[in-house]
Parts: structure tokens; C-alpha cells; sequence
């Protein structure tokens, strides 16, 4: 049977949230994470019209707890959000919470009345390769370089861009790769578990750290740990930490984001409006990452860059396939993608260079694409064998697939492309001394002219010089 990889996934958030209830939904399918029993609310009046609704709706309602409603958190923040409780978190199956879709219905009218959205589910925000990956990473081949290679654009302190990475943090030994001598930022947690072997997820923040550096060299990148636990993180809390990130060291020129979530709308997150709006007033690009479900579902914050106020300050980017040509099967898509980069089978910095460091693969691959593409993709091919998807070892197919990381690795996601287009970016504003990430993000649509294929669209392909094109195999045939 084919790993269901949603679904082995929540198992591994949920893990890492241990004292946080979630489901997954909307209510009859699986597209994203959510804290059970919460709802959120912008603070002030309309956190009080939501209590005051959903109790009332709640009242008249045999199977549901008037009193279960009440504030979960403060007032008042810098997220401007509130968590309302609607129910027992205890009550309802993974698979959806009767509560929560109650609370939203019932506030359909008073939203309708008032032209804006008043509640909203407390999604789960991941790193994009988290609920749905692209692939695993698999050790690239001795005296492989990287891909993209470095330019060889020479560093200049004086000049150099500023690209805020929000991610899982550094590797411990990460300076023992030279590109990667002019970065800074948070270290990672929990790098290996009590039996020395690599964590899921852990070097993200180093490989995407990788592909801005070989892409822009004149770039002074910091990684924040912000998506330390699991790559994951509740909306309300996600606000807060996209502040904290900022705050740090100032808005820089670029923010590199591979994280994010569906929520079935298309009117963006609660819990990341208050920073969007101060982002709008900055000068900084986002530039966000489209997800990977294979989907046409806007993907959030990436999906601002399709909103009137956000075109100008949000870059969302999709993720090509190994030879550039078309779209890679994960890769989300649609109009509210801006562009898209190469995402499949990239190489860069997953470890640091000092010493080797076992891995254990979570996930069995496909005996086909999961997406129905005809390409050899990352969905079946390298093949391994996961202890998420297996449920440890059994007789007949023997042990989860392990294997060892000396630095770099081959990695696929729209995590990947992300950083290549934010590189992109940055190199561009070296190149012609542009000081406004935004006038460079404008140029660099304008002057590109190279196109992909997507889903039977014609879409900007923003490819490095130094870019190396993978070629595209077919699966064998069967005997």
C-alpha cells in the first residue's frame, strides 16, 4: 500500500505537540493541521461578537457546550488575535471537530453582514516539505558540487544584501562550509536523537542557507530557528514569531519564508495579518514558498502575492522539475504562484563537513507517482523504505532504509526554490546596485525570459546561470 504521507505526518506534529490537540481538515477532507477546540478572533469587539454568537449557536444546540466557550488567551497582543475556546478538545476525531465547524457556520451571517471575515480555524503552519514532502534528502555523490554552483561574485561587506532566512536554525558545524562563512543565526535543536541519528527535518534551515549563498554570494544571511519544533507552529503563535524575527536585527532586504499552510480561502491568515500589513509599510520582500500538495488551493502567506496590497512586497514561488522544463509533481500551482525555480534534486549544505551522520528514512516511496505524473519524480525514485509509513520493520520487508550525511545532500521541495528565487533576487540587486529588494523583484520579472510549462500553463522560469539541469528520466517498464 502507498505511505499516506498527511497523514504519517500529523502523527509526527502531533508528537511534537503533545499537549495541543489537533485534527486535520476542512471537516469531510485532509488539506491542513488545526488546533481542536479553538477558534481565533481579531481582538476587541469582534472577539466578543464571536463569543457571543457561537454561545448563543451553542445554546440551541443539544450536542454542543454553551459554557465550553470562553477566552484561551490574552486580549490583547501584537498579533491583534485572540484564541476562543469553543469546545472539549477531548471530544471529536482527528479526522475533523464538530466544534469548530459549528463556530465558523455560525458566524456566516455576521461575516456576511459585515463584508469581512470575523473567525478562523488555528492552523497548523509548517515548513513546506512538512505536510506533504517533496522527497527525503539523499547524500550527493563524493566530490559532487553544489547546484547552483556559486557564481563567484566576490563578497563586500559594504554592499552586501540582507536575506533573513525563517527556518529550523543552523547546523552546529555549519562554518565548516565555506559559503557559508558570512551567515549567522539561531542553532539547531536537537540536531540527532539519543541514539545519534539525524532528525527529520533537521538541516533545512542549512540547505536553504546554502542555495542563497551559492546563488547571491554578496549576501549577509541570518537563519532564525523560528520552525525548530517539528517545522511546525500553531497560526496564533506564528504572528508573534514572524515579529520576534524581525525585531531581532531589523527588517532586512529579503526574507526567505519555506513555510506555511492551505485554510480553504482566499482571503489569507488571521494570525499573520498584523505582520503583513507592517510588512506591506517596510521595504522587505517575502518571498514565500507555493507548498507542496500537488494543489490549485492557495497556500498562505506565499498566496499574498496574488492580493492587490501584497503584489508588490510578496514573491511566491513554485518549484520546477530536475531539467527546468515543467513543473515538478509536488509543486503547488496557480495564478497566485508568481514564478517558479528549480526545486527537484538540488544540492547543497544539509550537515556541516566534520564528521559523517547516520539518517533513518520516515517515509516509504511510491511504486508510481502519487500525482500521476509519468516522470522518474521524487515521489518513487530514490526508493527507500520509512519507519513512519512502515511502522518499524517486519518480515517481509525488512528494516527502514538508513544511510549517513557528510554534507551535501539532494533535496526537492518548493522549500528549495524558494531560496534559489530569493538568491536570484539579491543577485540581481548586487549586479545593477539596486538598493530596493521590491524595484529588483519587478526588474527581474521584467527581464525574465525564460517560460516553463505548469500544468499546461506558461509561467516565469527564474533559472540561476549556475544552475546544472538534471535530466528527466522515465520509469522502467515493468517485465
Amino acid at each position: 500500500m502507498a505511505p499516506q504521507r498527511f497523514h504519517e505526518q500529523f502523527d509526527q506534529i502531533q508528537r511534537s505537540m503533545p499537549d495541543i490537540p489537533l485534527a486535520m481538515g476542512p471537516d469531510d477532507s485532509a488539506e491542513f493541521f488545526y488546533e481542536k477546540g479553538v477558534v481565533l478572533a481579531r481582538d476587541g469587539e469582534e472577539a466578543r461578537v464571536v463569543e457571543e454568537t457561537v454561545r448563543s449557536h451553542f445554546a440551541a444546540t443539544a450536542d454542543l457546550v454553551a459554557d465550553d466557550v470562553r477566552r484561551a488567551g490574552p486580549d490583547t497582543n501584537r498579533t491583534g488575535i485572540t484564541r476562543i475556546r469553543v469546545g472539549d478538545p477531548g471530544r471529536g476525531a482527528r479526522d475533523g471537530d464538530p466544534a469548530v465547524g459549528h463556530a465558523l457556520r455560525a458566524l456566516r451571517e455576521a461575516e456576511g453582514r459585515r463584508g469581512h471575515r470575523l473567525v478562523s480555524r488555528n492552523h497548523v503552519v509548517s515548513i513546506s516539505v512538512n505536510a506533504c514532502p517533496g522527497d527525503e534528502p539523499v547524500p550527493a555523490p563524493a566530490g559532487e558540487a553544489p547546484n547552483p554552483a556559486a557564481d563567484g561574485t566576490p563578497y563586500d561587506p559594504d554592499t552586501a544584501v540582507g536575506v533573513l532566512v525563517i527556518d529550523t536554525g543552523l547546523m552546529h558545524d555549519y562554518r565548516s562550509y565555506p559559503l557559508l562563512a558570512h551567515t549567522e543565526g539561531d542553532g539547531q535543536v536537537e540536531e540527532t536523537d539519543a541514539e545519534g541519528v539525524l532528525r527529520q527535518y533537521v538541516g533545512h534551515g542549512t540547505f536553504i542557507a546554502g542555495l542563497v549563498a551559492a546563488v547571491a554570494p554578496n549576501t549577509d544571511i541570518t537563519v532564525r530557528g523560528t520552525l525548530n519544533d517539528a517545522g511546525a507552529v500553531l497560526e496564533s503563535e506564528f504572528g508573534a514569531k514572524l515579529f520576534e524575527a524581525v525585531d531581532r536585527d531589523g527588517w532586512p532586504d529579503v526574507i526567505s519564508l519555506s513555510a506555511g499552510t492551505s485554510n480553504g480561502r482566499t482571503d489569507g491568515l488571521l494570525g499573520v495579518d498584523a505582520f503583513m500589513r507592517e510588512l506591506r509599510e517596510q521595504g522587505t520582500l517575502l518571498v514565500a514558498a507555493a507548498g507542496n500538495n500537488a494543489s490549485a488551493t492557495p497556500f498562505w502567506p506565499a498566496a499574498y502575492a496574488s492580493l492587490p496590497d501584497y503584489q508588490d512586497a510578496v514573491l511566491s514561488v513554485g518549484a520546477l522539475r530536475g531539467d527546468g522544463e515543467m513543473g515538478a509533481c509536488f509543486s503547488n500551482h496557480g495564478p497566485w504562484v508568481t514564478a517558479y525555480a528549480p526545486g527537484e534534486r538540488l544540492v547543497s549544505s544539509l550537515t556541516g563537513f566534520d564528521a559523517p551522520v547516520p539518517y533513518v528514512y520516515q517515509h516509504s516511496t511510491y511504486d508510481a507517482c502519487r500525482f500521476g505524473f509519468t516522470y522518474d519524480c521524487t515521489c518513487r525514485s530514490p526508493r527507500h523504505r520509512g519507519v513512519l509509513s512502515e511502522a518499524g520493520a517486519d518480515a517481509a520487508g525488512g528494516d527502514p532504509d538508513r544511510t549517513t550525511f557528510e554534507g551535501f545532500a539532494h533535496w526537492s521541495g518548493t522549500s528549495f526554490a524558494t531560496p534559489v528565487a530569493a538568491g536570484l533576487v539579491a543577485a540581481h540587486m548586487t549586479a545593477h546596485k539596486e538598493g530596493d529588494p521590491r524595484a529588483a523583484h519587478r526588474q527581474l520579472l521584467e527581464a525574465t525570459t525564460a517560460y516553463a510549462e505548469v500544468r499546461g500553463a506558461h509561467v516565469p522560469a527564474l533559472r540561476p546561470p549556475t544552475w546544472r539541469p538534471v535530466p528527466v528520466a522515465r520509469p522502467a517498464r515493468s517485465a
